[in-house]
């Protein structure tokens, strides 16, 4: 009986202890119907403008007049076109002219009244990559300011199907996302979102020429059209417009559009989500997951929208509400602007600000005094569109990337004279050696200053976001007062700048996540934003069940046909429920073959399959492993396959070499990269310095870098104990004729005249020039510490994403080659791959070759590619080892060739018994002459020992030919 007395007060407690949980997490009070309040205009911060800017060029034609005349031009009218593909077709019921993704066409233009014209482009975006198309503008053969560089036209995207699928245990699946090409009319805007309106070109009198050079992505173009962009008149103004006409609110009605059925979308990213936060969202379910949201982080970027259609049952004015969350911006708030039917309804709609709040809440679009604003819609089928917008941000965001490239122009300037390392002790009269030093300093203080006032101001909180830039006002008021510290102070200098830049970064994004939107009478009851306590406790108990019972690892369906393979990826979640999807999509209805793709840890192949727990394939291992395994005749050889050559043929020889062995191959490569060399435009220009060809040109620019204390960069691997041989090594090994190994594997080559030479060279780049050992290349390139350097070319995606503030100001091209005896030069390096592997226990091999096949193929590829580059931006752009797959890839032209040009010089480096210690005992002997100052050869030699020794032992274990 006490026993039993004593279990009800365990069970008792412990439903106490998880009710209080959930009251501590409750939120105390409502705030359902918050009226979203539209931003009024203010004062903005301004920074220092270059000639070429925006700014600078309205200042010098502030006088000219803004005709109202509408000009069109008609697309098939061109005067001119440079390149091949141009031609005019008809179209979607419009006859246009086809502009390829290469090239240039021009207009002539009648012009009466010279002044300051607005253009508008109607376009149709053709089949391409999938990236946003881009183009460079310019009147009368000039680019008339920056920006006008490159302006984006959108792509429209929307779900592929309007029902959402389900597995076969019961979840949703996201809709994949399509292309959905339609006629758009586009003004020519800022692409980074730093003003409002439309860019302005002035034109003079007379006939003028406008001309479009393609950077990215075909387009069919319709018309174009010179205009005025017109004032949007306020709510107040509207309202009366309102009451003169007589138009009155609507009863008792109420539509209700799901957020996740937007019909059309700016960006792939924008695909629905899945939210289980609260049991408020529509449709929702305690257990499965359910496709009820959109937006979230995915939606963050200026420019990107999404647009939804509804039916309006009735004439008559209606109130706009919408359930959101913006849970991500503590410190600040996020903006859209709303468009109904490609219009905006008043001035108000231009800024809509969303402050954060950890739950969802019902907004009703007003003006902050009880008050919601009405929107005079017709009965029918009408469009929202809500786009990202910065608002009363975007000036602020101007200032700051302004001073982030001032303050860094002024930290070369002072590392110039006192060196990366600078003496603490020493005085070097910096104030007296750059004149202008205080005073840029103290003008970066006032202004960030101010900066981070309005900030605080308009949101009412100091906030990290304010934080940031009050430490860096008070160190450089600190150097003002004290200049002889300030070299004592250049690192943690640098390091406020680059939080300037991820300052910019964080705050430019602008996330906000819809659940529905509701357009009713004003003052119609909204469903409660807000769970209940009750709702809150059923939630949490429920998700506490189901997470027992839930198979919440298994990605999609995981029925099984006739035939099946089982194929492990060790990547993330979302790699594999991308790779999932298309499987569901195309492999398995194709073949009949069902796949169990299952998400493992990378160290758990090798016991698993010595276990005889293994899988049939494996997807996304290292370059070693298939060799490795193939030498324990663990690895499928695939040349059994009568099709392999074929399907071989895809790749480059160097994307196999690392997969063969003793006459097999045991894995198709799936990406391969390879070094480029990186370099900024602005800072070579500065110093007078021409990109380098040859390693030569390197030597000679040298000096002129180190004279104003900035380096070139190598690349060294650090702390990886299955080390791969240095990429800078490797290159000049196989520009200079040399190997790696000789004899088929049987010993190492590192010991010939060749290799001897060029690790005493590559080392000299250490011993003599004082190269850097360590140092993190890609904000120091940001920085301008670095202007050039040798990197992965996957640096490129990381650069294009986190260093937005040095867009247009570098680039990248083949490394520098060795030059010949025939005056030829040789761009060799060498890459690194992963691959997928057959294992040879696999239960039906032809199942898995199959998988294989449609794996690596070119539309498998692109689509994978495509897919995580939509799903996660450009950082995660594929850099598949499929020739073909490559160049469709939304790669710039320019940029697509620089690889194409590297990617002929490419070798693999073999794979080979004991080939493990190449690169470990490589590295060994680079240390021990630049740490030891040994000598070269001698350090080399000593390794080379233990290299052929541990080839010797492996080849003795494996029974292999001495």
């Amino acid at each position: 009986m006490n026993f039993r007395k004593k279990s009800y007060v365990v069970v008792i407690l412990v439903l106490a202890v998880l009710l209080m949980s959930i009251w501590a997490f409750y939120p105390s009070s409502s705030s359902d119907n918050v009226r979203v309040q539209a931003m009024a205009d203010f004062t903005a911060v301004t920074a220092a403008t270059s000639d070429d800017s925006y700014d600078m060029y309205l200042k010098n034609h502030e006088a000219a007049s803004r005709p109202d005349s509408v000009i069109r031009i008609e697309g098939e009218s061109y005067k001119a076109a440079e390149g091949d593909g141009f031609q005019v077709v008809d179209v979607q019921d419009a006859k246009a002219v086809v502009t390829p993704e290469e090239g240039s066409i021009s207009w002539d233009i009648p012009i009466e009244q010279a002044g300051l014209y607005n253009i508008r482009v109607r376009y149709l975006p053709l089949e391409g990559k999938s990236s946003a198309i881009e183009r460079q503008i310019e009147i009368n053969n000039q680019v008339p300011f920056s920006g006008a560089d490159i302006v984006t036209f959108d792509r429209v995207w929307g779900n592929q199907s309007d029902e959402i699928k389900r597995d076969d245990r019961d979840n949703d699946l996201r809709p994949r996302q399509i292309e959905t090409p339609i006629w758009q009319t586009e003004s020519v805007s800022d692409r980074n979102g730093y003003y409002d309106e439309p860019y302005a070109f002035y034109f003079d009198k007379g006939t003028q020429s406008l001309k479009l050079t393609a950077l990215r992505e075909p387009m069919a173009i319709d018309y174009i059209e010179l205009y005025r962009n017109s004032d949007v008149k306020t709510y107040a103004e509207l309202k009366s417009e309102y009451e003169a006409e007589g138009l009155k609110p609507v009863d008792h009605q109420y539509v209700l559009i799901q957020a996740e059925n937007a019909v059309y979308k700016s960006s792939p990213t924008l695909y629905p989500l899945t939210d289980r936060s609260s049991p408020t969202v529509i449709p929702y379910d305690v257990s499965k997951l359910r496709i009820n949201t959109i937006g979230g982080l995915n939606w963050k970027l200026p420019g990107q929208w999404i647009e939804w259609e509804f039916e309006a049952p009735t004439d008559g004015l209606y109130q706009i509400a919408l359930k959101e969350k913006q849970d991500q911006l503590r410190g600040i708030f996020a903006t859209r602007s709303l468009t109904i039917d490609g219009e905006y309804p008043f001035k108000e709609m231009k800024r809509l600000r969303f402050d954060f709040g950890m739950d969802w809440s019902n907004d009703v679009l007003g003006n902050g005094e009880d008050e919601p604003y009405l929107f005079h819609l017709t009965k029918g089928t009408h469009r929202i569109r809500m786009t990202v917008s910065l608002g009363e941000i975007a000036p602020l965001l101007q200032t700051i990337e302004s001073s982030v490239l001032q303050l860094n122009e002024m930290y070369r300037k002072i590392i110039m004279i006192t060196s990366n390392s600078p003496d603490t002790l020493r005085d070097y009269q910096l104030e007296k050696r750059i004149p202008d030093m205080i005073q840029v300093f103290q003008e970066q203080s006032k202004t960030i200053a101010s900066v981070a006032a309005y900030l605080e101001q308009m949101t009412g909180e100091r906030s990290d976001k304010v934080s940031v830039l009050y430490t860096l006002v008070k160190q450089l008021d600190d150097m003002v007062k004290k200049p002889e510290t300030i070299p004592g102070r250049l690192s943690s200098f640098k390091v406020n700048i680059g939080g300037l830049g991820t300052w910019i970064l964080t705050v430019r994004e602008q996330p906000i996540t819809l659940d529905y939107l509701a357009i009713s009478s004003p003052g119609y009851k909204l469903p409660h934003a807000q769970a209940t306590f009750m709702q809150d406790v059923k939630h949490e108990l429920g998700g506490l069940v189901a997470s027992y019972t839930e198979d919440y690892d298994s990605i999609g369906n995981t029925g099984k046909k006739n035939r099946s393979t089982t194929v492990w990826i060790t990547t993330g979640r979302d790699q594999a429920q991308v790779l999932k999807n298309l499987i569901d999509e195309t492999f398995t209805p194709e073949s009949n073959i069902s796949v169990s793709l299952k998400l493992v840890p990378a160290n758990i192949l090798l016991p698993a399959t010595l276990a005889g727990e293994g899988p049939d394939v494996a997807m996304q291992i290292g370059e070693d492993v298939p060799v490795n395994y193939a030498m324990r005749d663990a690895a499928a050889d695939l040349k059994q396959f009568p099709d392999y050559d074929q399907i071989a043929s895809r790749f480059r020889e160097s994307g196999l070499t690392p997969y063969r062995y003793g006459g097999g191959t045991y894995a198709l490569p799936e990406q391969q990269s390879f070094p480029m060399l990186f370099y900024r435009k602005d800072i070579l220009k500065e110093l007078g310095l021409e990109v380098p060809k040859t390693w030569q040109d390197i030597y000679n620019m040298i000096s002129v870098l180190q004279k104003h204390n900035m380096e070139f960069w190598l690349p060294i691997e650090q702390g990886n104990a299955n080390i791969v041989p240095n990429a800078t090594f490797s290159a000049l090994l196989y520009q200079n004729g040399g190997e790696f190994y000789r004899d088929n594997g049987k010993s190492s080559a590192l010991d010939s005249d060749i290799a001897m030479n060029v690790f005493k060279k590559w080392t000299q780049f250490y011993t003599n020039y004082k190269f850097p050992l360590i140092a993190d290349f890609p904000n120091r390139f940001r920085t301008g510490e670095m202007p050039i350097g040798i990197a992965d070319y996957t640096t490129y995606n990381m650069l294009t994403v986190l260093a937005p503030e040095i867009k247009g100001l570098w680039d990248f091209t083949i490394v520098p080659g060795t030059e010949q005896a025939d005056g030829t030069v040789d761009h060799a390096v060498a890459s690194h791959t992963t691959g997928v592997m057959m294992l040879k226990n696999a239960k039906d091999k032809d199942a898995a070759w199959e998988f294989m096949k449609w794996w690596t193929s070119k539309e498998t590829q692109i689509a994978y590619g495509r897919e995580m580059e939509g799903l996660m931006g450009e950082a995660a752009r594929y850099p598949t080892a499929n020739v073909e797959a490559l160049e469709e890839l939304p790669w710039p032209v320019k940029d697509y060739r620089n690889l194409e040009e590297q990617w002929q010089w490419v070798k693999g480096i073999p794979q080979v018994p004991g080939g493990y210690f190449t690169g470990r005992h490589l590295d060994n002997a680079f240390r021990k002459v630049v740490n030891a100052n040994e000598n070269p050869r001698e350090a080399l030699l000593d390794y080379i020992l233990y290299m052929n020794d541990e080839i010797t032992v492996k080849r003795q274990e494996f029974n292999l030919d001495q």
